[in-house]
């Protein structure tokens, strides 16, 4: 036999079963923005590299964008995430548009990385992002949008938690410990990487940056003070709103959380599965008040987030908050008596389907059970029979998957019939 063909490494297939999930999440995604009233937008799959040059960093541009020359000898990359796509399609009409503009996407994204679980090379993310509102509280309904989105999904606050922190409150502390400006990226990466190692290597690494030991103890104190937060305005303001947006008890602050440290300006925060069983972040953003500037706009200020599909997936699967699979959208399944009536058959599924149903219909004749058979692994709910009796009289044979229970009705009253079966099921 020829070798087959294997799928390029890190890219997915999406079987039945798991186009189901991907379609549960975007659902679930769509319906937290929706309600509020962001709307859905996209953005190009492919980009020039010099978009992402700029803010986000050597490591994504030079090790893990899947970069090539197009047949002009431009260097291209498939996208490895949305926001530098999304900042420069804002400020291209930046002059029409209303703000502030609430926009959400959902779409595939590329990352040349080594695939594990929770990552993989090829992924889909949800982006949600506001312009032109520079405040806490605009800060707080995205992390509204976020927790609508757990909740939405059965991730209950015991479950799963949104930890935030803010760079301004974070720079102000590295101020009283006299941290100079050129080390404060270096110092943000420490934190970033203190969960990752031991405590021991940590604090070497601390004094090898060059920090002095007095710094690297008042460094401890700041990240081991949770509520540090009340020295923040800002986060102040922002916990009163989540308050009153009714999400409060998904939101916890936490000094360890230091993210995208080319982008984010003020708010940052991250997702957490609380039972700890993956270890990546669920979603993760903040504001960037920047970025719409570096590509070409006028300044405008920005909050946003992302969320992978690839790792909530993971943890809706293991928490067992996925709904059944169902193999076919089809809940009616119309048998095919015998080859004479398989036109009769085919007609009658028509009407079915003319009448609002989604109805799956045998392709050929077969002994009857088989075709049940089929129909249980499709997970009909009703099936419908045309012999040659029911045929002559004008009638139909409904019968209830779930129950066994079966009658024969007039043809012209099977769509109500079969409509009250589906809707007591």
């Amino acid at each position: 036999m020829a070798n087959k063909i294997q799928s390029v490494k890190g890219t997915r297939e999406f079987y039945p079963e798991q186009m189901a999930l991907r379609n549960y999440i975007y659902g679930k995604v769509r319906a937290a923005a929706q309600a509020f009233g962001y709307q859905e937008y996209d953005g190009p799959f492919i980009e020039a590299i010099d978009l992402y040059a700029a803010k986000s960093g050597e490591e994504l541009v030079k090790k893990q964008s899947f970069t090539f020359q197009d047949r002009s000898g431009d260097f291209v990359t498939l996208r490895p995430e949305l926001t530098p796509s999304l900042a420069r399609m804002i400020a291209a009409k930046q002059g029409e548009l209303t703000f502030p503009a609430r926009w959400w996407s959902f779409g595939p994204f590329w990352r040349y990385e080594q695939p594990q679980k929770g990552r993989s090379r090829e992924f889909f993310q949800w982006n949600v992002d506001m312009f032109g509102v520079d405040s806490p509280e605009a800060d707080a309904e995205l992390l509204a949008v976020a927790a609508a989105f757990l909740r939405g999904v059965g991730l209950t606050p015991d479950k799963a938690s949104i930890f935030v922190n803010n760079r301004r409150l974070m720079d102000s502390e590295f101020d009283a410990l006299n941290i100079p400006a050129e080390k404060r990226l270096d110092v943000s990466n420490l934190v970033d990487r203190r969960s990752k190692m031991e405590v021991k290597k940590w604090d070497e690494y601390a004094l090898e940056l060059g920090l002095m030991q007095a710094q690297l103890d008042g460094l401890k104190d700041i990240l081991g003070n949770f509520d540090l937060w009340k020295k923040s305005d800002e986060l102040t303001r922002l916990f009163s709103a989540l308050e009153a947006l009714g999400v409060s008890e998904y939101v916890k602050f936490d000094p360890n959380i230091m993210r995208g440290l080319l982008y984010y300006t003020g708010t940052v925060f991250e997702a957490f599965e609380t039972s700890g069983s993956v270890k990546r972040a669920i979603l993760g953003g903040g504001r960037y008040d920047n970025l719409l500037a570096d590509v070409g706009g006028q300044p405008l200020s920005g909050v946003g987030f992302a969320m992978g599909d690839v790792v909530m997936g993971i943890v809706l699967q293991e928490n067992g908050l996925l709904p059944e699979f169902i193999p076919s959208p089809a809940p009616v399944f119309v048998t095919i008596f015998d080859a004479s009536l398989q036109r009769e058959s085919f007609a009658f599924a028509s009407e079915l389907r003319r009448g609002g149903l989604n109805v799956l219909c045998y392709p050929e004749p077969a002994k009857l059970q088989k075709q049940f058979k089929f129909a249980d692994k499709m997970k009909a709910r009703v099936a419908v029979t045309l012999g040659p009796d029911e045929v002559a009289q004008n009638r139909v044979a409904v019968k209830n998957l779930a129950n066994g229970e079966q009658s024969v009705v007039a043809r012209e009253s099977a769509l109500e019939v079969i409509q009250k079966i589906l809707a007591s099921l």
